[in-house]
């Protein structure tokens, strides 16, 4: 297939040294290929990410590169959007599976977190779909920074200052971010000459600069005035970040050795009452965490982590009440039988 949006010659150098590291790490079946897919949205960021991935998986010999659209439905000009990024993929001479996603489903969340959640959901079922196993995505140098700083603004805690990571698991997918040190000038700049050359332009999202969104806001009000007021503001986060990830890793090992101690059950979704009572108050939430975090479901917020605490530390001897249960996300945590166990529907709750 004629390779129509590869420009003779046409590569950023230091956007693409960080996708070849990525994908000499990755070691294909003797008999397969290794499917990869960029979650191309049709940004500059995500479009120059597809570029360039498919200049590097030319010189990399059993991998095989997919383009993954998730079609959120939130603005009119999203179907041409997909139009556009198919062309793209096209051009490129990769296979492009888009899946259209309903946002308004994901109730109780804003906007924001309801397109995320939707967005990767979608992005599991289409790799479900074609074998990938591996997704590249175009988060960069300031998405990093912007991150870290409304993480620091919602009181996430040290931990969740270590923000994105460069690898990371969810449903079963690998997620892989080679331009997290990457400043998006850079890339801008890219696309734009990329432009020039090939003729294929990337789509601009309004909703990147709304400040009805967070990290709209952000961008538009806070970053100019901390750039003006601190220009090293970018690298003092990204510091932050490195030490709060070395943090999260070192109190990872803590959590998993101490719940590798709670007698868990075969798929890991009970655990024992009485040896979480024997951990340290700092160490029952830490394991909590963790436990949850197994089944891919987010932390509670403080007050709720403190008061699923008090809930557990006040059970009786024998550690059953049917009156301790506490809703989190689509899931019940309840104790039965001195068994702290996690639920996925009301159904099971009526049988106890």
């Amino acid at each position: 297939m004629a390779h129509r949006y590869l420009p003779r010659g046409f590569g950023e150098p230091r956007l693409l040294a960080p996708v070849r590291q990525v994908f000499d790490t990755l070691e294909p079946e003797p008999s397969q290929p290794l499917r990869v897919a960029v979650a191309l949205s049709g940004g500059a960021d995500s479009a120059m990410l597809a570029v360039h991935a498919a200049l590097a998986a030319r010189q990399r010999a059993g991998v095989e590169l997919h383009c993954f659209h998730i079609h959120h439905g939130l603005q009119q000009a999203a179907d041409g959007w997909l139009e556009h990024v198919h062309a793209l993929a096209a051009g490129l001479a990769l296979p492009c599976h888009s899946l259209r996603v309903d946002v308004a489903a994901a109730s109780g969340k804003g906007i924001e977190a309801a397109a995320r959640d939707a967005r990767y959901a979608g992005l599991k079922r289409l790799a479900e779909s074609t074998g990938v196993s591996h997704v590249l995505l175009a988060h960069h140098r300031d998405d990093q920074t912007e991150t870290v700083l409304m993480r620091l603004l919602r009181g996430t805690g040290p931990v969740g200052l270590a923000a994105m990571a460069a690898i990371s698991e969810r449903g079963g997918l690998t997620y892989l971010r080679p331009w997290l040190e990457v400043d998006r000038a850079l890339i801008v700049a890219c696309a734009r000459e990329y432009a020039e050359l090939s003729g294929w332009a990337a789509v601009d999202d309004p909703t990147n600069l709304d400040d009805a969104y967070t990290r709209g806001a952000v961008r538009r009000r806070l970053a100019p005035v901390l750039d003006e007021r601190w220009p090293a503001w970018r690298s003092i986060l990204l510091r932050h970040a490195r030490q709060a990830r070395e943090l999260a890793g070192l109190l990872e090992e803590v959590a998993s050795e101490d719940f590798s101690r709670l007698d868990a059950g075969p798929d890991l979704t009970d655990f024992s009452l009485a040896a979480w009572r024997e951990l340290g108050p700092a160490r029952q939430t830490l394991v909590l965490r963790h436990w949850l975090s197994l089944h891919g479901l987010r932390a509670p917020t403080d007050a709720r982590m403190r008061e699923l605490c008090r809930q557990l530390r006040g059970l009786h001897a024998l550690g059953h009440d049917r009156s301790m249960r506490l809703r989190h996300e689509e899931h019940w945590i309840v104790c039965v039988r001195g068994r702290v166990s996690l639920l996925p529907s009301n159904d099971t709750l009526e049988k106890l």
